[in-house]
């Protein structure tokens, strides 16, 4: 049996059971072949932009005999997939902006998909605000720390277009990761605190000009939102 990092695993299991998947920017196909293999989708799309981890992909499939359940597209973002193709769209280990880019530019095919599940590698506050400006609504998240590293992941499904806005706080941190108090977020917020004091301490003992001035009030600005998060659990 395949065998999944954390960070996939965690990814895999958000998947909604029966689901057509389309895992853009499949990379090795190591996803959908483990969704496969415990039965959890009937078929998938692997999708990715370059030549070389598309055929990495393929001899993966064909070594678990799924060829006739995984097909295999060279894909810019979701520029290969049809409307209404897939349940599940999965867009995950890319930076933040590559994944608003391939969200807007595929917006109507990405719309038709009844789930969409998301893990940028960065500006994760960026991303739940575009999504949340179009109207989608957060059904599950989830958080961990791997080999030192923090990821963040999202399920969503379309909601209703008209919004009120979202709340800073929840864009930053995420409104469901903190209002159940999720442990691995007050580990990353602790750590991130720890990081930026030390900063500010360093920022104390210099002399003062507009940039130093300037940086001190932005790390301010973090630990106050820090802070604020880290009341969810008092």
């Amino acid at each position: 049996m395949i065998r999944l990092s954390k960070r996939l695993t965690l990814l895999s299991q958000m998947v909604t059971e029966g689901h057509v998947l389309a895992d853009v920017g499949t990379d090795h196909g190591y996803i959908p072949i483990y969704l496969l293999k415990q039965g959890k989708i009937p078929r998938a799309i692997a999708m990715d932009i370059r030549q070389g981890p598309l055929l990495r992909a393929r001899e993966h499939i064909e070594e678990y005999d799924l060829g006739g359940y995984i097909e295999t597209r060279l894909s810019d973002g979701v520029s290969s997939l049809h409307e209404g193709e897939a349940d599940t769209i999965l867009i995950a280990g890319m930076g933040g902006g590559i994944i608003l880019h391939i969200l807007e530019k595929g917006r109507n095919v990405i719309e038709s998909a009844k789930e969409l599940i998301l893990q940028p590698q960065s500006e994760m506050e960026r991303v739940r605000e575009y999504l949340f400006q179009m109207g989608y609504e957060i059904t599950r998240e989830e958080m961990l720390c791997e080999d030192g590293k923090f990821y963040q992941m999202i399920a969503l499904c379309p909601g209703e277009r008209a919004k009120k806005g979202q709340s800073p706080l929840f864009c930053r941190y995420g409104e469901r990761l903190l209002l159940e108090r999720h442990p691995v977020l007050r580990e990353y917020l602790l750590y991130r605190k720890s990081q930026y004091e030390t900063i500010l301490d360093k920022l104390m003992s210099q002399r003062e000009n507009a940039g130093i001035r300037e940086r001190k009030e932005q790390i301010r600005l973090e630990l106050a939102y820090i802070n604020e998060a880290l009341t969810y659990w008092r």
